[in-house]
């Protein structure tokens, strides 16, 4: 069975409804714990997939977590092979660095339901196409990026210009969370780290959230269901 490798940044970050859409697909996964132990290097030439997950650090915070450095080059690597890659929000980040591209604080944070709107791009790409153009997802960032030369512009929202983009033919950066679940949204308004920052955010509201999750969240996984779903068929091609 082919692999696809997840690179996990924090325990609390995880594949979401990612994994279902791979199992679905007949394909495996492995998660390979950064904050644990950085492997010398990734075997990328057997990988059918990468997956990049989200994370509360900054691309450049080298020094704090210096798996970013290597991690950087296999995401480089990964995409001259054409292997294909899925960056989730610090994920996405990653994906434009790697690709020369300049991250950075946005002007403001989006933590909960946030509107998206989608690109005339997307209505033609492998994993958009058919999808609402415009739709709520979930959000957790303070960061942005430019997008990458040459790299199609897929979605946007009012607040974050860059919230999506394909690189080539099978490489994607996602800002949003559409690989939440319920239980995953509770456990992230829960850590602790996560409560501290949102302490010190008076326009967030994490009880209103919580309120919207039910409203929102049904709507969100049919979204992800379609997208996970036809890049878990890229890997399996």
């Amino acid at each position: 069975m082919k692999t696809v490798l997840v690179l996990q940044h924090v325990p609390h970050e995880m594949l979401g409804t990612v994994g279902p859409a791979l199992t679905a697909a007949g394909l495996d996964f492995r998660y390979v714990d950064l904050y644990n132990a950085v492997p010398e290097r990734l075997e990328l030439e057997r990988a059918a997939g990468l997956v990049v997950l989200g994370g509360p650090m900054n691309v450049d915070e080298i020094d704090r977590y210096p798996f970013l450095a290597p991690e950087v080059g296999w995401i480089r690597q990964a995409v001259e092979a054409e292997v294909p890659v899925l960056g989730v929000c610090l994920g996405a980040q990653l994906l434009a660095k790697a690709l020369g591209s300049r991250v950075y604080a946005n002007g403001r944070k989006e933590i909960g339901w946030y509107g998206l709107e989608l690109t005339p791009a997307a209505a033609t790409d492998r994993l958009f196409f058919g999808c609402p153009q415009a739709t709520t997802v979930f959000q957790w960032h303070g960061d942005t990026f430019d997008l990458p030369a040459g790299a199609v512009h897929l979605a946007y929202s009012r607040d974050c210009r860059n919230q999506a983009f394909r690189y080539g033919k099978s490489a994607y950066g996602l800002q949003f969370h559409v690989e939440m679940t319920a239980e995953m949204i509770d456990d992230w308004l829960n850590e602790a780290d996560n409560t501290r920052e949102l302490a010190q955010l008076d326009y967030i509201y994490p009880q209103a959230i919580r309120t919207r999750t039910p409203q929102e969240l049904p709507a969100m996984q049919t979204l992800a269901q379609r997208v996970f779903g036809r890049f878990a068929a890229i890997c399996r091609e």
